[in-house]
């Protein structure tokens, strides 16, 4: 099984997380945001990724450290279950609705962490959480993931419809990036042999 933990701790926020790359999209989420935890759901649901995150963060300050926080632990162990990357399917490209909204996400587990994002919201928040921190998280995943990832809306007004998509649309570029190639099992696709480095 491709699953891995990582405990990320600081003075800033005290972080647990597991994932299982060959689930079936269970999650258990605390990270006493709530809006957040939702996007989380999301993500572990449409990607078939089991992911518990258990995150105690200084939210008296504000939601930053805990959102990047949980970003660059789920990162990092979504790296270190993929392991050698031997027989992935690697690349993905999906474009998600919802609702009035249009996102397109391309992903490449490249080795090599490079995002852009380019989406712009309506409203400074949503609920309580700040709609820049959307950004932020995908910057910590993806970094500490080590992949490429281009997200772009490509159309909407609803702050909410736009995160989401954003994250479902991740989830589902992950599903089939991470899925064994069955006429691949067992190789790494790179005609350098790795990936990374």
């Amino acid at each position: 099984m491709r699953t891995a933990t990582i405990r990320r701790k600081t003075k800033e926020t005290d972080i647990e997380v597991t994932v299982n790359l060959d689930g079936t999209g269970v999650s258990t989420v605390s990270t006493g945001i709530g809006f957040f935890d939702h996007m989380l759901d999301l993500l572990a649901r449409h990607s078939r990724i089991d992911i518990t995150v258990k995150a105690d963060g200084d939210l008296h300050v504000d939601y930053h450290h805990t959102t990047e926080d949980v970003g660059i632990a789920l990162g990092q162990a979504v790296k270190q279950a993929l392991g050698n990357m031997a027989g992935i399917t690697r690349y993905a490209s999906i474009h998600m609705p919802m609702d009035e909204t249009l996102s397109r996400v391309v992903i490449d587990i490249s080795g090599r962490p490079v995002l852009v994002f380019k989406a712009d919201f309506p409203r400074d928040k949503i609920g309580e959480f700040d709609t820049e921190l959307v950004r932020e998280w995908f910057n910590a995943f993806t970094m500490n993931a080590g992949v490429t990832l281009h997200v772009e809306t490509l159309y909407g007004e609803n702050s909410h419809h736009i995160a989401e998509s954003c994250f479902k649309g991740l989830a589902r570029a992950l599903r089939a990036a991470v899925a064994i190639d069955p006429r691949a099992a067992g190789e790494v696709p790179s005609t350098k042999g790795q990936l990374g480095g």
